[in-house]
């Protein structure tokens, strides 16, 4: 049996080793969901909902101790106190829309002599297939409306994460769940795969690479079990001449940098406009410098190291090939003593002289790195934004509300910002084109992939 282990990146210990599940305990697993969601789906809205509200209870009482736990799983610095602002905000969010959500959609035309409605029911057995660049986040957005819809859930959450299961699994049993309509699961990767192709489950939810998601496809092939997919991302922001310069410079500072870059949405190609660029580069590059790279554990460090080495050394490689190709590295590593090759731990760089035929412009980074290039104005910008296999979030910073809904309608994208970035809204679909991926979570339209539509049409007497 294989052992699923998390590699601290702080100094590369073992941190955690967890047995793979046995095929016998994943049957198990799914029989047990499957009967426990039975009596689910007919327990009233309003009472799965204050299930888990009871979970989120569970879960944010528990937010000391995950918040350096987390930091030694994956490297981000505790200062910034993990995950749970967002987490509660989407639970929250999504508890309370749930009775409009999930009501029955009645038509318009009034028809004497009938009862018509269609009906949302819930799928039956949600797969969450978690990352681990915000391990609480990613997976809260499915399972909170999957189970508030009636569904039960099983969660294979990341190797470098593989602690944050176990969370859900400790919250959901506070909360007085009923057993069995949540399991966290820990899988090998070829386990996962065997699980979906056995048509065991009715919905997978998978947020990762875009290798990963051709995989979760063609384990899916031939099941007809829908899939919802967050895959790779490039997302551009556009400074027009019109933005605000500083704040536009601290948001996507902060926007390129977080966490490290690994952020699904985080800010990797800006292109501004030629009249604010040059103060545009020099405000970005003095603030990029005041980041402190180090221990995530030490409440002065505000970088921390990358989740695993292989993940630095491919953004050293992208910073390599543009320099090599004419590109300006703005920031000296050796202002950031934690910095050595062969670690997770990887200054914050700046490029300026970058074009599209750099790979740090057009493959996804997933670092703390961002190129910047001058544009001449709308037009230009919009055809660069738009040169990316990719296409999950993107930003305009610009004063003119009319532009950015303009340029917005022609951005390929799941979601358009207007001076922010790097941001999930709750009541929004979070969605993605291209390789990005399919499907959406959150808002409405997230509890309508958690659900298939039965129609009523009931002729009286």
């Amino acid at each position: 049996m294989s052992d699923i282990v998390c590699i601290s990146p702080i100094d590369g210990s073992e941190l955690a080793r967890r047995p793979a599940a046995t095929e016998a305990a994943i049957a198990r697993a799914v029989a047990s969901a499957r009967a426990a969601q039975r009596d689910w789906r007919r327990v009233p809205i309003a009472e799965r909902t204050a299930h888990v509200l009871r979970f989120l209870d569970a879960m944010l009482a528990m937010n000391q101790e995950i918040v350096p736990e987390l930091a030694q799983q994956m490297g981000r610095p505790v200062r910034y106190g993990g995950e749970f602002g967002g987490f509660e905000e989407r639970v929250r969010y999504v508890a309370e829309m749930a009775e409009e959500a999930l009501a029955p959609l009645i038509p318009h035309d009034a028809r004497p002599g009938f009862t018509r409605y269609i009906r949302r029911d819930p799928l039956g057995l949600v797969l969450v297939v978690a990352p681990w660049n915000y391990p609480y986040l990613t997976a809260v957005n499915t399972i909170a409306p999957a189970l508030i819809a009636g569904n039960a859930v099983l969660l294979k959450h990341a190797a470098q994460t593989i602690l944050v299961g176990e969370r859900f699994q400790m919250a959901m049993d506070r909360a007085g769940l009923l057993p069995a309509l949540f399991a966290n699961l820990v899988l090998t990767h070829e386990q996962t795969s065997r699980l979906i192709g056995s048509g065991a489950v009715d919905f997978v939810n998978f947020t990762g690479s875009v290798e990963g998601g051709l995989a979760i496809e063609r384990a899916a092939a031939g099941t007809f079990t829908p899939l919802g997919l967050e895959l790779g991302g490039k997302d551009p922001a556009y400074v027009r001449a019109d933005a605000d310069l500083d704040f536009a410079v601290a948001n996507l500072v902060d926007g390129a940098f977080y966490n490290s870059g690994q952020c699904c949405c985080g800010i990797e190609r800006i292109y501004v406009h030629e009249s604010l660029y040059d103060r545009f580069v020099a405000g970005f590059v003095d603030l990029t410098s005041q980041y402190v790279l180090g221990n995530p554990l030490d409440e002065a460090t505000t970088l921390g190291p990358m989740a695993q080495k292989r993940f630095a050394d491919l953004i050293r490689g992208q910073i390599r090939e543009a320099v090599d190709r004419g590109a300006t590295a703005h920031i000296d590593p050796v202002a950031f003593p934690a910095d050595r090759e062969g670690t997770p731990y990887l200054a914050p760089q700046v490029l300026t002289g970058v074009d599209h035929t750099m790979s740090v412009m057009r493959e996804e980074s997933f670092g703390p790195v961002v190129g910047i290039m001058k544009v001449k104005g709308d037009e230009e910008a919009l055809a660069l934004m738009n040169d990316s296999v990719y296409g999950l979030t993107a930003s305009v910073w610009t004063t003119d509300l009319e532009a950015a809904e303009r340029l917005g309608g022609e951005i390929e994208t799941g979601t358009v910002f207007m001076n922010r970035c790097d941001y999930l809204d709750p009541g929004l679909a979070w969605t993605g084109v291209k390789e990005t991926g399919r499907g959406a979570s959150l808002s409405r339209i997230g509890f309508e992939m958690l659900t298939r539509p039965k129609s009523f049409h009931l002729r009286h007497g």
